[in-house]
């Protein structure tokens, strides 16, 4: 049976309630590849026509284990290099800290098309922000902010150290196990993530720091663009509203791109005037103009607002009330990011690794001069 079948037959589900986790079938070891399932993906679970969110390249909707009674998520993408892309991404990730578990992937034919079917835990907490805005006249502190970002760092730090960059590290993409007080926040959807490689220039021995960023290539771009992520929910969590906005209506709009472009924004009072300079500082240096500035997930994660976020100041912020006042704004607000993001993965797609003898960079020209003029041997080891 194909998965349009299955999906019109419907049927009565499972009792509403069922513990959401890992189905124990097939669950992959962690940062596991398989070779999905062949067979119809209806021997094993009970679609739903529920729709739980839309994926970059796919529905989700709820399913349940027929053994186990299970609730979890299944996502439906049409087989193409771009899906198995991500589904090979997703797998290498899965297991990791603070990331959305994949339970099996079946390759079934659906609407007379190839498709790939993910099965997923089912996050059913929510977003990330939906769950602050809904925590009413109930303080969000500075720390619990701290904590959060720990979490979505832990989550960033593990793709990073596999080579992965997820560059759609936005809102929507941070759920809750579950509405529960120790639910566990997770980061999904891995269709723009992209595999990158260790740049021979960035190897501990060589600290390019005359060289053009177009000769370091596009990792460092890639993972940047995670941690521009970073800065911008940071931001969000700490005030209720992002740095950078459109004027005009537009999803993104010229002015937009120039303020992200130029670094053009704000703490503004009364929303800022209590948090830490600690916090602004980091905020600083995660939304640096230039993608080679900004910190790396590692000096992220030893930031003192992030590694000892237990001595973060409680201060109560207005994050909540923001969010509550603006809620007709929130899907403008991430349509924004995603539009920011966009673009930000076209610019950084369209980086072309020069070669260092090509290279026309005026401070590498320079040194080429010094070089020539001079006798002496070639360079030391210079870290810095």
């Amino acid at each position: 049976m194909d998965v349009e079948t299955a999906e019109e037959q419907g049927g009565p589900a499972p009792p509403s309630g069922v513990p959401c986790g890992p189905c124990s079938a097939g669950a992959p070891a962690l940062g596991g590849r398989r070779e999905p399932k062949k067979y119809a993906v209806t021997d094993d679970y009970q679609l739903s026509k529920q729709v739980l969110g839309l994926g970059v390249n796919g529905k989700v909707l709820e399913c349940f284990h027929r053994r186990t009674g299970q609730k979890c998520a299944l996502k439906l993408l049409y087989d193409s290099p771009k899906a198995r892309q991500e589904v090979d991404h997703h797998w290498q990730a899965s297991g990791g800290p603070h990331i959305v578990r994949i339970l099996d992937v079946y390759e079934n034919m659906h609407h007379s098309k190839r498709c790939l079917l993910i099965i997923m835990e089912c996050m059913e907490g929510g977003e990330l922000f939906s769950r602050i805005q809904e925590r009413g006249d109930q303080a969000f502190t500075e720390r619990e902010a701290a904590e959060i970002m720990r979490d979505i760092g832990t989550a960033i730090q593990f793709l990073h150290s596999r080579n992965i960059a997820h560059r759609d590290v936005k809102p929507e993409n941070l759920l809750y196990t579950s509405k529960d007080k120790d639910a566990v926040l997770k980061l999904t959807d891995f269709g723009f993530a992209k595999e990158t490689t260790q740049n021979a220039l960035q190897t501990p021995c060589y600290t390019p720091y005359y060289v053009a960023p177009e000769v370091l290539g596009p990792e460092k771009y890639d993972k940047s663009c995670d941690m521009w992520s970073l800065g911008v929910i940071m931001y969000i969590l700490l005030c209720g509203f992002p740095p950078f906005y459109s004027n005009t209506g537009q999803a993104i709009s010229p002015g937009m791109k120039r303020r992200i472009r130029l670094g053009q924004y704000g703490f503004p009072s009364p929303e800022w005037s209590e948090v830490s300079e600690d916090a602004k500082q980091l905020i600083r240096l995660l939304l640096k103009t230039d993608p080679t500035e900004r910190l790396t997930i590692t000096q992220f994660m030893n930031h003192p607002w992030i590694n000892q976020s237990m001595v973060v100041p409680q201060t109560p912020l207005h994050t909540a009330r923001v969010l509550q006042e603006d809620r007709d704004h929130w899907d403008e607000v991430k349509e924004e990011m995603t539009s920011a993001l966009a673009t930000m993965r076209v610019d950084y797609d369209q980086v072309k690794i020069k070669d260092l003898k090509t290279s026309n960079n005026r401070l590498l020209n320079k040194r080429r001069k010094k070089q020539a003029g001079s006798s002496s041997g070639s360079q030391g080891c210079n870290n810095q």
